[in-house]
């Protein structure tokens, strides 16, 4: 089973808890033992699992990346988004869960978000549950 999903997002850089969403597709999908496939189509977003129980970790990972990657760097790409570029690739465009027993296999604190790093955009995140 594949379903796409539209995210608008409304600001330059933002991360979105896609959780509650891609669990409602795994239990719609009726599949007891397998895997699902987050994956965002784009170069200048990204998909990641990390805690979701406290919202300082969303504004804490968004300022490291701006440290480690600021936008202002003398990049050579003209679009005047090279850092939501090298965002995305640090980060992935895809992450795997194992299914069991009709349910994602994520730790008791993960969450599973959406990325943007150059934004606001009409995104796109394909999940495939197989």
């Amino acid at each position: 089973m594949i379903k796409k999903i539209n995210l608008r997002t409304g600001k330059r850089e933002e991360i979105l808890d896609l959780t509650d969403i891609v669990k409602e597709i795994v239990k719609e999908s009726k599949i007891v033992a397998g895997t699902v496939v987050v994956y965002v189509p784009h170069t200048t977003a990204a998909v990641a699992i990390n805690e979701n129980a406290d919202p300082t970790v969303k504004s804490d990972f968004n300022n490291f990346m701006n440290k480690l990657v600021p936008y202002d760097m003398p990049f050579s790409h003209m679009e005047g988004n090279s850092d939501a570029h090298i965002k995305s690739i640090l980060v992935g465009s895809s992450v795997t869960i194992p299914i069991s027993e009709g349910k994602m296999l994520l730790g008791i604190w993960q969450g599973i978000y959406f990325c943007e790093f150059d934004g606001p955009r009409n995104r796109n995140v394909i999940i495939s549950v197989n």
